[in-house]
């Protein structure tokens, strides 16, 4: 009795599935033998022709969004820092002040260049009032001519002088605007590499930053779709962390394939949207031609648990099919991966 008990639920099972694929292979469904009787129809049945299409493929591509216009700011002299003005994240404008550097050493070179050129002027301005009277006085005959020669070269010494000193003051003043770092586009800090008190020295990174309106996409497209593309040409892109999809266009092909991947690097601009950042994931979609697809309108199809069935007119009348299908289209329609060939007829669900 208890081994009864233990086989009745699994024999029920097989024979609810039995019934279930019978069913579904339509033995219980009412068949009539071609010509023996009319449906008792008031209009005819509409019936959905499959036909093949040609559509347009794409093949997606990984990329990442970068900045056109991007720079790393860095020191031209060597000095401790004694300020900045902007931390990540800030946006700043262009010639905006973004760190100061001591510059008590660079003032005082300049006032002492100042002061030389005082010294020269001064200078200068007697050998000039000497070489007048020397030419006066070898004028008439009371002063040599070496003597004369001897005040033109001191006044020709001192002018060289004074062109050097004025040369070194114009090195001070550059060398003290040095001393402030401005901004040299506007836009975006992404990082600060340095804090007041460390000592900044040339070449050393300061501060990244990039512009907002510059962003754009860069793949690596392999060279067989690559090849086929133009400039200018509208491309879709979708960014997935932000859910956002949109339409860029090519704005350069680097002329040259990168010979491990015989890919080539192209370049996408993108409309401004101010949650895009620098180095985000993106996805291309670059034409890759097309190919020959087919759709059936979705209110034709049911779902038995995770199949799709369809039903289909075949010689001894409606018969129904399993389907694998694809994408959902507009106009209410499904790509129909496999079970259907063009010509198919496809009717109402019953």
């Amino acid at each position: 009795m208890n081994r009864m008990r233990t086989w009745l639920p699994a024999l029920g099972a097989v024979v609810l599935l039995v019934l279930l694929v019978a069913w579904m292979a339509g033995l219980f469904s009412e068949r009539l033998a071609p010509g023996l009787e009319q449906r008792r129809a008031t209009g005819p049945e509409p019936v959905y022709t499959v036909e093949s299409e040609e559509v347009p493929v794409t093949e997606p591509v990984s990329g990442s969004v970068e900045a056109k216009q991007a720079t790393v700011i860095s020191s031209r002299i060597m000095s401790r820092i004694q300020r900045i003005h902007v931390r990540a994240g800030d946006q700043v404008s262009e010639g905006q002040v973004l760190v100061e550097l001591e510059k008590s050493d660079l003032e005082a070179r300049a006032a002492q260049a100042t002061d030389q050129i005082n010294v020269v002027r001064a200078r200068l301005t007697e050998a000039e009032r000497n070489l007048q009277r020397a030419v006066e006085l070898q004028g008439r005959g009371l002063l040599s001519m070496s003597d004369r020669d001897a005040a033109q070269a001191n006044r020709d010494t001192l002018q060289a002088e004074l062109h050097s000193a004025e040369q070194a003051l114009a090195e001070s003043r550059a060398a003290l605007a040095y001393a402030s770092i401005l901004s040299p586009i506007a836009g975006r800090v992404v990082d600060r590499f340095a804090e007041p008190g460390d000592t900044a020295a040339p070449g050393s990174r300061l501060i990244s930053l990039y512009n907002p309106l510059s962003l754009r996409v860069e793949a690596q497209v392999r060279e067989q779709l690559a090849l086929a593309l133009d400039i200018g040409q509208p491309i879709p892109v979708s960014l997935p962390a932000l859910d956002l999809h949109v339409e860029g266009a090519i704005e350069e092909i680097v002329p040259a394939a990168e010979p491990g991947s015989r890919s080539f690097l192209v370049k996408i601009r993108l409309p401004y949207d101010e949650r895009l950042l620098p180095g985000m994931y993106a996805r291309v979609l670059v034409p890759a031609g097309s190919e020959q697809r087919l759709y059936v309108p979705r209110a034709l199809l049911a779902q038995v648990g995770q199949l799709w069935v369809v039903s289909v007119a075949g010689p001894e009348g409606p018969e129904r099919r399993f389907l694998r299908l694809g994408r959902e289209v507009t106009g209410g329609r499904v790509e129909v991966v496999s079970g259907l060939a063009p010509g198919d007829k496809v009717l109402p669900l019953e």
